[in-house]
């Protein structure tokens, strides 16, 4: 807990007659939360939240969020500011270390990672194990995860500051890899070993589209779009995925098992599927005519049952910020790529339509981040079952700083309460009296 946080306040409860003073503290942007962890012992009495919709598990300094206004920010700088700027790899040290790196220590951060790139061979039969049309999240999941068995050293919890960098690094440097392998098995390609002289996004991109025939054309507005996509994807407060990294490590799980258990947090389509559903909706609508109109419609009556996929937030009541930034470099990518797709006529149709619509407009319900990362990926080409993988890499330096954060401050194993609803005591029956 930080110094900024204030520690000396009580509030007073009050339950079935007995008064409790329980300490509240109150963040560096003023957030106040009532500290409830001694609630138990004081009275035997717990907070019920389904859902931890309204709890908070950790004080963090990393990530910044008010839905209310807007604002996201990374260790105090603005997204906005971060996204025109910075390269993702800056972004990922400024959250897993806390600052900005000098010239110097980027230089050195970001050839560490070009050193580490390559996975070990064995690790290929493990993927070429995979029966053919295996889901990209079921694949990355498993070889995230075993990257601790290549790396046993990993399994130590109490290891030196050097080798717990050495493990980041390595898990930043072989996502991108794993992630092209994913992709070239797909389409029955065979697989691009990483080019170390090219950039970390470059290098992305080159293992996943190159031909092992032809060299790739970098389009420099794919590699800023995609750039810019992964740093608004870096890190988004204490959401499922991360909060599902938090909890495996509060076990003192290694790192890899730790990201792996977040990578399958993801994969819902509530979570990092959610940008999938945008584009199985376009087509949807496509296949039934491509009517938007019919569309923005139905979303607008209570007694249908269809819902408008990538438009709204549940943090955010006002306008998505990342959204706000990525819809510029979408409009950037349909223009230059010159792509003639239905699907994303019918996107841009529906988003202009609902921009304009009254019903949309006094509920908030504007475009989020999901609606737009889904037409740039299946306009850089990337097929759909790859867009949560896509997520899970730009996630990955954020559940890196949350697990780092979480071990730092030396937390306690998570271990949730809960209220039992089920029969009282009763006395057993003998199987032949039943």
């Amino acid at each position: 807990m930080s110094d900024a946080q204030i520690k000396n306040n009580n509030a007073t409860l009050n339950i079935e007659g007995k008064k409790i003073d329980l300490p509240y503290i109150k963040g560096t942007e003023g957030e106040i939360g009532l500290d409830v962890s001694k609630l138990r012992g004081q009275s035997g009495v717990i907070t019920l939240d389904v859902g931890f919709k309204n709890t908070g598990s950790t004080t963090s300094a990393i990530t910044f969020l008010d839905g209310e206004q807007g604002i996201l920010r990374h260790r105090g700088y603005a997204i906005e500011d971060l996204t025109e700027k910075c390269s993702f790899l800056e972004v990922a040290y400024l959250l897993i270390y806390g600052e900005l790196p000098s010239k110097e220590t980027f230089e050195k951060f970001d050839t560490q990672i070009r050193n580490h790139t390559l996975v070990h061979e064995d690790i290929q039969k493990i993927f070429n194990a995979y029966p053919t049309g295996s889901h990209p999240m079921g694949q990355i999941t498993t070889l995230v995860s075993s990257l601790s068995s290549f790396y046993p050293q990993s399994l130590n919890p109490n290891r030196s500051e050097d080798e717990i960098n050495l493990t980041i690094i390595r898990l930043l440097a072989k996502m991108i890899t794993l992630a092209s392998m994913i992709y070239k098995k797909s389409i029955g390609h065979p697989i691009i070993y990483p080019d170390n002289n090219l950039d970390y996004v470059s290098n992305f991109l080159n293992m996943t589209f190159k031909k092992v025939s032809e060299p790739y054309q970098m389009d420099p507005i794919v590699v800023d779009t995609l750039n810019k996509l992964l740093i608004l994807h870096a890190d988004h407060e204490q959401n499922c995925s991360t909060s599902t990294v938090r909890m495996v490590g509060s076990s003192q799980a290694n790192l890899y098992a730790s990201i792996s258990a977040g990578v399958v947090a993801l994969w819902g389509p509530l979570h990092g599927g959610a940008n999938q559903k945008v584009i199985e909706m376009l087509e949807a609508i496509k296949d039934d005519g491509g009517n938007v109109h019919k569309y923005i419609n139905k979303a607008k009556d209570k007694n249908d049952p269809f819902r408008l996929m990538g438009f709204g937030h549940r943090v955010y009541k006002n306008y998505d910020p990342r959204a706000k930034i990525i819809k510029k470099n979408c409009d950037q990518i349909l223009e230059n790529l010159g792509i003639n797709d239905p699907v994303l006529d019918i996107a841009k149709n529906l988003e202009e339509t609902a921009l304009n619509d009254q019903y949309f407009i006094d509920r908030k319900l504007f475009p989020n981040i999901d609606f737009y990362s889904g037409i740039i990926y299946r306009a850089i080409g990337f097929p759909l079952d790859m867009f949560t993988v896509l997520f899970a890499l730009g996630r990955l330096p954020g559940w890196i700083a949350q697990w780092k954060e979480m071990q730092s401050q030396n937390q306690p194993i998570s271990r949730p309460r809960q209220i039992y609803t089920g029969e009282k005591a009763r006395d057993f029956v003998d199987i032949s009296a039943r």
